[in-house]
C-alpha cells in the first residue's frame, strides 16, 4: 500500500474529524420533519445511484406518498441558489440551472416527485414542507450529508469497481474510510450483471455492517426512444457517447442488451455539449460505420433541442433489485 500524499492525509483527517464530531453529538443532525430515506455511495464516480433514487421514489409514490427529492445538483450554473427543478407536475428548470441529474429525475418522475436542488438540504426540507407538504424525503447523494437525519440510509456499491484501490481521495476513489460503512442501514450492489464478485463484496459489507441487508441490482435497458427532433428507425448501428461518472459501464450495458455498438466516446461527467461537439460525434460515427447515435437520459437533458443529421436515440435504464419483496418492505416500512 502506497503512503498517502499530504493532500490525502489532510482530506482523510478532515473527514475523520467531521465524522467524530457527528458521532459524539458535537455536530448536530437535523430532523427534516418527514420520513427520510438517504441514497448515497462511499466512492466517487457513477455507482447507479440516480436510477436507484428514481426506483425508490416510484415505489413511494405508488404507495400514496408525497415524495420530495432533495439534491445538491452538481454541475449547475449557480450552486448557491435554491432551484425547484420540478413541482411534480412540471419540469421548471433545465440542466444548466437545475443540474443534469435532477432534470433527468424530474422528467422521469413527473406526477410522482417534487425535486429541489439546494446544497443546504436542511433548509431545502423546511422550504419543501411549507410549499409542498411532502410525507417523505429522498436524499440524493446523502451518505456524507450528515446534517440531515435519516430513517433509512442506503449505500450503493458498484460491482464493477466496488472500492477502487481502497484509498481515500485523492489517492483513490473513497470519499471516506470503509469502516464508516457501519453507518449504513442497507446496501445495494449495482451492475451485478457485469461482474461475478458479489460474494466477495457482500463479505466486506457484512464485516463493516453485519446487520445491514444487502440487495443486488441488475441494470436493464427499459426502452430506447428517439431524441427530440429525430425519428425512430430499424436496423441501426450505433455510435455511443456519454458524459457520466462511469461511461464504460454504460457502453457495456448497451452491448449486454444486444445493441449493435460500432464505436464510442466518453466525456467528463456533467459535460455540456455544443453544435461543434455534435458534428464531431457524427463524423466519428461515420468513420465507425455507424448510422445512428445513442446516449443516456442524463446526457439527453443537456442536449436541449440541438439538431442532428443522424438519428439520435436515448437509452432509458431501470434497476431490477432483488430480493424485491424485502427491498420494497425496507422502502415502504423500514
Amino acid at each position: 500500500m502506497k503512503p498517502l500524499s499530504p493532500i490525502g492525509m489532510l482530506y482523510g483527517g478532515i473527514t475523520a474529524a467531521r465524522n467524530a464530531l457527528y458521532n459524539s453529538g458535537r455536530l448536530r443532525s437535523h430532523d427534516l420533519g418527514a420520513r427520510t430515506i438517504s441514497i448515497g455511495n462511499i466512492t466517487t464516480g457513477g455507482t447507479g445511484k440516480t436510477p436507484l433514487v428514481a426506483l425508490v421514489s416510484e415505489l413511494l409514490a405508488e404507495n400514496g406518498e408525497r415524495v420530495c427529492i432533495l439534491t445538491r445538483g452538481y454541475g449547475r450554473a449557480n450552486a448557491a441558489e435554491r432551484v425547484v427543478v420540478s413541482d411534480s407536475e412540471t419540469v421548471l428548470a433545465d440542466a444548466a440551472t437545475g443540474g443534469d441529474e435532477p432534470v433527468e429525475l424530474a422528467e422521469r418522475l413527473l406526477g410522482k416527485a417534487v425535486i429541489i436542488a439546494d446544497r443546504d438540504r436542511v433548509a431545502a426540507a423546511k422550504f419543501a414542507l411549507q410549499e409542498f407538504s411532502p410525507t417523505v424525503f429522498v436524499l440524493d447523494d446523502g451518505f456524507q450529508h450528515r446534517r440531515a437525519k435519516r430513517d433509512v440510509d442506503i449505500v450503493c456499491i458498484d460491482a464493477t469497481n466496488p472500492f477502487g484501490n481502497g484509498e481515500v481521495i485523492p489517492a483513490g476513489p473513497l470519499r471516506e474510510s470503509l469502516h464508516n460503512l457501519k453507518r449504513a442501514h442497507a446496501f445495494v450492489i449495482t451492475r451485478t450483471e457485469q461482474a461475478d464478485n458479489t460474494t466477495e463484496i457482500t463479505a466486506i459489507l457484512n464485516k463493516h455492517a453485519p446487520s445491514a441487508p444487502v440487495f443486488y441490482a441488475r441494470t436493464a435497458i427499459e426502452r430506447i426512444k428517439p431524441f427530440h427532433g429525430t425519428a425512430a428507425s430499424e436496423n441501426l448501428q450505433y455510435f455511443a457517447f456519454c458524459g457520466i461518472g462511469n461511461p464504460g459501464n454504460f457502453f457495456r450495458s448497451l452491448e449486454l442488451n444486444g445493441i449493435d455498438i460500432r464505436g464510442d466516446r466518453a466525456f467528463r461527467d456533467h459535460s455540456s455539449y455544443t453544435v461543434a461537439t455534435i458534428k464531431e460525434l457524427e463524423a466519428e460515427a461515420a468513420k465507425a460505420n455507424a448510422n445512428a447515435l445513442i446516449t443516456t437520459a442524463k446526457d439527453a437533458v443537456k442536449l436541449g433541442k440541438m439538431a442532428f443529421s443522424l438519428p439520435c436515440m436515448v437509452a432509458e435504464i431501470r434497476l431490477d433489485v432483488s430480493p424485491e419483496p424485502e427491498f420494497r418492505s425496507l422502502i415502504l416500512n423500514g
